[in-house]
């Protein structure tokens, strides 16, 4: 078995402009590998760059040094020098992501918010809505919610419609950023068998989960983001 993401070297600062230049190092030197069917927990005290990390692996913000190695389309890409165009292609094919806000969309309805990343793969309107109408029932958001766009639903309601968009695709990896953050204990037990079903296919899942208990459950290693010291 060959991984299917991986971060070698990889370094990030940012530089305050209005602060004179001042440069803040938030990730150095950090390397890791995710295997196919393994869910990797990233791990360390706040400010050490877990959500940093995961934005670089995404693409979110370019590295400052290093590569990020993932396997898309047979071929292996450098998410850190990829051309905007491949980066698209890869987050619509490979590379998915929930984050722990809804990018809430004016007039567009919860179903079909659920079923973009299918209906952008080519997916009929039709296979794709049903996909979408099956995982957010799972989710225990009520059909008549569907067609509504979610601007007003609760954070709850909202991070379920997340996680339903973000599973819809069967990504090769996803990125989790405190996907039961805003659930409550029924619907943490149904995200626990989504993802246990994302890891049995075969998906690599790299996560920051504050819910240790959820954690426990599925994480089958812990990385830690070390802070960098006297990082200011």
């Amino acid at each position: 078995m060959t991984w299917v993401l991986k971060a070698e070297n990889l370094s990030k600062d940012f530089r305050l402009h209005l602060q004179g230049g001042v440069r803040i190092p938030v990730l150095d030197d950090v390397s890791l590998t995710v295997m196919p069917g393994e869910c990797v927990a990233l791990a360390g005290p706040s400010g050490a760059g877990k959500s940093t990390l995961m934005r670089c692996l995404y693409g979110n913000y370019g590295a400052g040094a290093g590569r990020i190695l993932i396997r898309h389309g047979g071929e292996v890409v450098d998410l850190a020098t990829a051309d905007p165009r491949l980066v698209r292609a890869i987050r619509r094919d490979t590379l998915g992501y929930v984050s722990q806000f809804l990018r809430v969309i004016p007039r567009i309805g919860a179903l079909d918010i659920v079923a973009e990343p299918l209906t952008a793969r080519g997916v009929t309107p039709d296979a794709a809505r049903a996909r979408a109408r099956d995982l957010l029932l799972r989710l225990n958001l009520p059909e008549r919610l569907h067609g509504l766009p979610p601007a007003t639903f609760s954070g709850g309601e909202q991070q379920r419609i997340n996680l339903a968009r973000g599973f819809a695709a069967d990504y090769p990896v996803l990125l989790l950023d405190e996907p039961t953050a805003s659930l409550d204990a029924a619907n943490r037990q149904v995200v626990i068998g989504v993802i246990e079903e994302a890891k049995a296919r075969g998906a690599a899942l790299i996560g920051i989960f504050h819910d240790t208990e959820v954690r426990d459950r599925i994480a089958d290693r812990i990385f830690d983001v070390a802070p960098i010291q006297d990082a200011a």
